[in-house]
């Protein structure tokens, strides 16, 4: 079965509570870095914060291609997403709830997630987010590609 890539990244002003988040999905990696680029997608989120609008991101991302692959490989740079499975039993356990039993901010969420990862097929494999361009691999550069039009949009919003 062939896999689908998945990069997602977002920018937010944590100011205003306003980010960008941008997904690419490439299922054909013989095209140009030209070709592929013109395919990335941005969306703006309100009242947010950067862990999450990342988690925004994948699940929008997520949600528009699910029909497309069963196989989804997603390259990420967040720290909350990498590690929310091996939190799965915890949070579950714990109903979403502090140990002052008070709801997670992003329990909707994080459920949302685990719904969705429950029905697709996706490893998720972290990539650095800020690297020379000297010493990027080619998955680097596409994750570049979702980089740079996040952090483009909001920039371009601000001004």
């Amino acid at each position: 079965m062939k896999s689908l890539l998945l990069f997602t990244d977002g920018s937010v002003n944590t100011k205003v509570k306003t980010g960008y988040g941008a997904y690419l999905a490439v299922n054909d990696l013989s095209l140009s870095i030209d070709q592929i680029g013109s395919s990335v997608k941005l969306k703006r989120f309100e009242n947010t914060s950067s862990t999450k609008l990342e988690l925004q991101t994948l699940l929008w991302a997520l949600n528009e291609i699910k029909s497309m692959e069963n196989n989804i490989i997603v390259y990420t740079d967040s720290q909350n997403i990498l590690g929310l499975q091996k939190r799965r039993t915890r949070l579950e356990g714990n109903d979403y709830r502090t140990k002052q039993n008070k709801l997670l901010k992003n329990h909707e969420l994080y459920k949302e997630f685990f719904k969705l990862i429950d029905q697709l097929d996706c490893e998720f494999i972290k990539v650095d987010g800020h690297m020379p361009t000297r010493n990027k691999s080619d998955i680097d550069k596409l994750f570049s590609l979702v980089d740079k039009a996040s952090r483009n949009a909001l920039r371009n919003h601000n001004t």
